[in-house]
């Protein structure tokens, strides 16, 4: 029987290569990550296998799954142990190779397999793994079944069984990339700067955009998982400057950013302004809702109030519904709500019927994107942006904080804003006008100006956004006064970027 997990063990020791290792931490709300070799290791990762493979059974699914990994130095090492878990639970494991996460996702349709598990660390640093799971396309795993998975695991409480198989699938990638591009050519010539941090998108954005008849100004495809530049992050300020220095050396009509493992895009105009993902969605939800009128857009709690406000929605009948941050928060309330799509700031996009099959994929994001300038042949991406309501919008903020601490520190903050509220307190030197709770708290202002404050998902930080109708400077008066709610907990630590 394969040894029962423990939470910590110390490298280069006889415990660390005869028992597996899984920090408890690493099974978030949605995926797993784990510092690997520090939160886990080898055995772990088949502790992780053995599991996923006993939950497919209680699942009732077919025992078969895909499997793919990303451009990382210790991947598709990861990948294997993986898999040999899954083996030994009697799942047969059809394996992509490196590939992206949508690549992963589009795998479930076009092989009739039940199941995914992808081996990404996403944008994470190096030194990061992780798994993104699903047993039921095109959504992947939640809360509920992220804890069941986090308890037989560490349980140990694995069931056996034998007809696992392995299967190679060959020339994936092709199928992949056919499937995305299987589509009118546009007809408005575009210059697209193709940037990827040097992480797996490299190997395939540049094709699927040139097949579009694009003409493509690569940055930083080659794949290198030193990431040298920068992390492959199109949140990250430092990729957002990098593409919008190319964009305005070269005259691009437009960057288009992927993150590590592709299913988020970012965006910067031909000016080499960048623009947030949630402004996007704006501007996709105006483009796609002139098609289809009346639609359901799913947005999460860090996007603009624009997805309520904007007159063009009201007039196209569109509804917003603000929901949990989370792909696979996201993700599954689209498919619930037969919405549209779905957008977080984050990047993350979810295309549904008719405009894709409900899972996020950076490339199809970028499709969708062109096909609006594509539609729009007088505006450019920068007048189609000048076209919104002005808001002054900050990017993601995240301080440190611990996981163990970080969800107490949140529920803290949230009481601290329910209290002010009740006593007629202001915030930012305004009376509360809506607390928005469904994941942290969202306090918004009598003028529209809003804060958020919740617990990152997948990495031991917090998250903070502001935003603003009125002007910058409400902006920054909304991040003092949240600010200062956090420096009240000592457990907070400094943030990766701030206005």
């Amino acid at each position: 029987m394969f040894p029962k997990p423990l939470p910590e063990l110390r490298p280069n020791s006889l415990a660390y290569e005869t028992t597996p290792m899984v920090k408890p931490t690493g099974f978030r709300e949605y995926d797993a990550r784990w510092l690997f070799e520090k939160e886990i290791n080898l055995m772990g990762i088949q502790a992780l296998g053995l599991g996923l493979g006993t939950l497919l059974h209680e699942f009732g699914v077919k025992p078969e799954i895909v499997t793919g990994h990303d451009f990382r130095s210790y991947s598709s090492s990861i990948k294997l142990a993986l898999v040999t878990g899954l083996q030994a639970a009697g799942v047969t494991v059809h394996d992509i190779g490196l590939a992206l996460s949508p690549m992963a996702y589009f795998a479930q349709f076009a092989l009739d397999v039940p199941a995914v598990a992808m081996v990404t660390a996403s944008h994470n640093d190096n030194g990061w793994t992780g798994v993104k799971m699903g047993a039921q396309r095109p959504v992947t795993f939640g809360p509920d079944e992220m804890n069941r998975l986090k308890e037989i695991v560490l349980s140990g409480a694995y069931r056996y069984a034998d007809g696992g198989n392995y299967r190679y699938v060959t020339d994936f990638p092709a199928r992949y990339i056919a499937d995305l591009t299987n589509r009118p050519k546009l007809k408005r010539k575009l210059k697209v700067v193709a940037a990827c941090g040097n992480g797996t998108a490299g190997a395939f954005a540049p094709e699927v955009l040139q097949k579009l008849g694009c003409e493509v100004v690569p940055l930083d495809t080659n794949l290198d998982f030193n990431f040298p530049r920068y992390n492959p992050n199109p949140e990250d300020m430092k990729m957002l400057h990098a593409m919008a220095d190319k964009v305005r050396e070269v005259g691009a009509d437009l960057g288009l950013g992927f993150d590590g493992d592709g299913d988020r895009c970012g965006v910067v105009d031909n000016n080499g302004e960048e623009i947030f993902a949630d402004k996007i969605g704006v501007m996709l939800a105006r483009d796609l809702s002139k098609l289809y009128p009346n639609a359901t857009f799913v947005v999460d709690v860090k996007s603009t109030g624009l997805f309520m406000t904007d007159p063009v929605l009201q007039a196209n009948g569109v509804k917003a519904d603000y929901w949990k941050t989370g792909h696979s928060y996201i993700k599954r309330r689209v498919t619930d709500l037969r919405a549209l799509a779905g957008f977080e700031k984050s990047g993350h996009f979810f295309f549904n019927e008719p405009v894709g099959r409900g899972y996020d994929d950076g490339l199809l994001t970028a499709i969708h994107i062109l096909e609006m300038l594509d539609r729009n042949p007088d505006k450019s991406i920068a007048e189609l942006y000048a076209d919104l309501p002005k808001t002054w919008g900050s990017p993601t903020m995240s301080p440190h904080c611990d996981d163990e601490s970080k969800y107490g520190i949140v529920d803290e903050v949230v009481a601290t804003f329910k209290e002010m509220q009740t006593k007629g307190e202001t915030v930012a030197g305004q009376k509360i006008r809506d607390l928005v709770t469904v994941n942290g708290v969202r306090v918004v202002t009598e003028d529209g100006t809003w804060g958020l404050v919740r617990a990152s998902s997948n990495k031991p930080e917090l998250v903070v956004v502001v935003e603003s109708p009125v002007s910058k400077a409400r902006m920054h008066e909304m991040f003092k006064a949240v600010d200062a709610v956090l420096r009240r907990h000592p457990d907070v630590g400094a943030y990766n970027q701030t206005i």
